[in-house]
């Protein structure tokens, strides 16, 4: 027996909405709820921005041009979805099926598709002459524009044979994903974090993997004709390696430490300028006060609660760092890169010297895209000409900071922001944050 043809039906906004409040009173317990259920329907430039559509069946639904900006799909099922030019913008697509989504053009831009599933995938119905006969769409203009996934959550996802020609993964976090046999030529990659990945067998022809993290990374049998590597962080030592020295290292701490706890009486302060620290793994709660690791790679590493007063960090490689509720005070960090790293409840204010005077902690032309600085204290903080692109700065303290020239897209920032600090003369997309 030949079963029905599968056949779509357009909904408008206004169908679309109740169906969405009815999904949210069932994930809420209230009475009146019902499962979303937007099978091969068709939202075509619709708004379902900010909702909640977690655990919704969405399979084979067209969402082409749609607004979906910040929109929870939290394990929904998007199985070969036609997400064409549309705005995931912020969107929360855990551990999503999103097998066979056609993702042309769409703008995933700090999305968090941890774990989701965007492997192969096609829906098929039954055809008297060939049994089962796959489903394609129809082309429209600019189907081959690539998806934006920039500064996105990618850990662990699964993109198996993934078509991602020309595809924008900027700054994207891609831990862990298992990204063999896709095709990446052209991609962007630049300042992308690939540690653990399995990108074994992926065409990465023209592609560029600039400044990106390649630790741990398969590329057994990938193509890589004309990829741009340059600066890439890999497991090879950057600079000077401490790992073979690791008694004397640990000697030098120490005697560093004595050296801040005696003011200078007794031992003798530590210099990693340039040096590859990542072999110590961690540095957590001890006291740096007045280290020098100007140009040093410590990328990764845990510096939960340490005393870096007055440190010397210029153009650090501290991304992806636990810096969590650690002493910065005055500290140099000019040029530094900290990208994703944690900076919750972090001291960033100013150093009181004798005399009552204040020196600044420096963060000029820091990278600090996706950063996390809730609760910090940036009193005084110099920040100028810094890129906090879709940071997090929820709570933090940033009376008399100088922001001047820097770039705020995407950020979330704390109330009164404007009022609090000095200087934000030149500041770009602030009313985009």
């Amino acid at each position: 027996m030949i079963g029905r043809p599968v056949t779509y039906q357009r909904l408008t906004q206004t169908e679309v909405d109740a169906i969405c409040a009815r999904h949210e009173r069932l994930l809420t317990g209230r009475e009146g709820g019902a499962r979303a259920n937007f099978s091969y329907k068709i939202l075509e430039n619709l708004d379902l921005s900010g909702r909640n559509l977690a655990d919704s069946d969405c399979s084979g639904a067209v969402f082409m041009g749609a607004n979906l900006a910040g929109t929870v799909f939290t394990s929904a099922n998007l199985f070969a979805c036609d997400l064409r030019r549309a705005d995931l913008s912020g969107a929360t697509l855990r551990r999503a099926d999103m097998r066979g989504a056609i993702l042309r053009g769409a703008n995933l831009t700090g999305a968090d598709l941890g774990e989701a599933d965007l492997r192969e995938g096609a829906i098929a119905q039954v055809d008297r002459e060939k049994g089962l006969a796959i489903i394609t769409h129809a082309p429209r203009a600019n189907d081959a524009v690539a998806a934006n996934f920039a500064g996105a959550n990618l850990t662990r996802s699964k993109m198996t044979g993934a078509v991602a020609q020309r595809a924008d993964f900027s700054d994207a976090v891609l831990i862990g994903a298992r990204l063999n046999r896709a095709n990446l030529r052209g991609s962007r990659f630049p300042g992308a974090n690939l540690e653990g990945a399995d990108i074994s067998g992926a065409d990465l022809t023209d592609a560029d993997l600039s400044h990106a993290i390649l630790v741990g990374v398969n590329l057994a049998s990938a193509r890589t004709n004309n990829t741009n590597t340059e600066g890439a962080l890999t497991d090879a030592p950057v600079g000077t390696p401490i790992a073979e020295n690791a008694a004397e290292v640990a000697k030098a701490l120490q005697a560093h430490a004595v050296w801040c706890e005696t003011g200078g009486k007794q031992g003798q302060p530590s210099t990693f300028n340039g040096a590859d620290l990542r072999g110590l793994k961690s540095l957590a709660r001890r006291n740096l006060t007045a280290l020098q690791a100007r140009g040093a790679t410590l990328y990764g590493m845990d510096l939960e609660g340490a005393e870096l007063q007055g440190a010397k960090l210029e153009k650090a490689d501290l991304r992806m760092a636990c810096l969590r509720g650690a002493d910065l005070r005055g500290a140099d960090l000019t040029g530094a890169r900290l990208n994703n790293a944690d900076l919750r409840g972090a001291k960033i204010g100013p150093l009181v010297l004798p005399g009552d005077r204040l020196m600044a902690a420096v963060l000029a032309a820091a990278a600090l895209r996706y950063a996390d600085l809730s609760d910090a204290d940036l009193r005084h903080a110099v920040v100028t000409g810094a890129d906090l692109s879709y940071a997090r700065l929820t709570g933090a303290d940033c009376r008399k900071a100088r922001f001047t020239g820097g770039c705020f897209t995407g950020t979330t920032l704390p109330r009164d922001f404007s009022g609090m600090v000095e200087d934000l003369d030149g500041a770009v997309d602030l009313d985009a944050a």
